[in-house]
């Protein structure tokens, strides 16, 4: 079955691109976020392609004035891997590792986008993810992370908001392997825990003169399964760390940090500590995650489209768990003394022994 894709020098095996593996779960993303340094203004994308379910979809979301506004769209594939439009949402690679480009156009309701991402620093390639439940291979997966500053408008209901590299930050990822989309499995796995259990906790954070890059995976007694750090100088090298570290205080009856604090240790006896304060929350269903009408990889019988929004103070912060907090930024130690923005994503479900959960949703007290 050939596809546009399989004109470019890109096949990994002796198949036409449009065959991906022999798992329903493989997936391609990209993820984009952006946010004004000073003012609590934020947009997110996240586009998917799952080849073998022949699905692709895309969300953005914007918050502005303390609303959160969501666009969410889905069609088939067609097998062309390459035409990386869903509805009003488009991703373009302009330069690749470099700079990318995501266009929004929404007449029917009123949103208009055009946005070039820049990197600051190259992207970073972080520890392969891979998972297992008994024999079952759950997550198997390659992330990229590249930190960098936007240009362009948003244009929203007769407002329109400049976009420009000295105001406006972000961090975009992209990733592709293997992890659960779409419908679930319908047979238990037999290893399979009986509380659901996932502790995520990822922070890209940008310095005025550099670019941090930390991530955490703990299973429910807080032993890390996939853990890293990096600190990225603008005009040097990445240095690796040696250890990283964690620890949260959480805002009283959720399971979301009011403060959290990262430890840095470097393999040439550097240590760092970051503090990220939180100064609002954006729930990632607005971009399907967990969405419960439109999460990622699900058919929903051809071309669909989804608008919603809702003011984030009347959000319920238990039961959306799967958010980025936007934060206030701070790091003292060998590294040196700065001020920063960045976000701090978290996805807390089932016991964490550290945080004191047991259960599936019990909160902090």
């Amino acid at each position: 079955m050939l596809s546009q894709a399989d004109d470019f020098p890109i096949h990994q095996n002796p198949e036409p691109i449009a065959y991906a593996g022999v798992s329903r779960n493989f997936y391609d993303r990209y993820f984009f976020n952006g946010y004004h340094v000073n003012e609590d203004v934020f947009f997110a994308l996240g586009m998917g392609i799952y080849p073998q379910l022949d699905i692709i979809d895309a969300g953005f979301s914007l918050i502005v004035d303390g609303v959160q506004h969501n666009l969410l769209c889905s069609r088939v594939l067609n097998q062309e891997r390459m035409h990386t439009q869903v509805g009003d949402i488009t991703v373009e690679v302009v330069t690749p590792l470099q700079c990318l480009r995501i266009v929004i156009d929404s007449a029917q309701h009123e949103l208009k986008a055009d946005l070039l991402f820049t990197g600051r620093a190259p992207a970073q390639e972080e520890p392969r993810f891979t998972r297992r439940i008994g024999t079952q291979t759950v997550m198997d997966y390659t992330r990229l992370t590249q930190n960098g500053c936007w240009q362009g408008f948003i244009e929203f209901r007769g407002q329109r908001i400049a976009v420009s590299p000295e105001c406006w930050l972000g961090t975009r990822d992209r990733s592709w392997g293997i992890r659960p989309v779409g419908a679930a499995d319908p047979q238990r796995n037999p290893h399979a825990p009986t509380i659901n259990q996932f502790y995520w906790l990822w922070a890209p954070i940008n310095w005025p003169d550099a670019v941090s890059l930390y991530h955490l995976n703990d299973d429910a007694d807080g032993k890390p399964w996939n853990t890293a750090g990096v600190f990225l100088p603008l005009a040097g090298e990445a240095e690796t760390m040696r250890s990283v570290s964690s620890k949260i205080d959480f805002i009283s009856g959720t399971r979301h940090a009011q403060m959290a604090q990262i430890k840095l240790h470097s393999f040439a006896g550097s240590n760092a500590e970051i503090i990220m304060r939180p100064r609002f929350h954006w729930y990632m269903k607005g971009v399907g995650y967990g969405h419960p009408e439109f999460a990622h990889g699900h058919y929903h019988g051809g071309t669909a489209l989804l608008f919603e929004e809702y003011p984030l103070d009347e959000v319920d912060d238990a039961l959306n768990l799967h958010i980025q907090a936007i934060c206030d930024v701070s790091m003292e130690g060998d590294f040196g003394t700065r001020q920063g923005k960045g976000v701090l994503e978290q996805l807390i479900v089932g016991p964490h022994a550290p945080s004191g959960f047991t259960q599936l949703l019990d909160m902090a007290p």
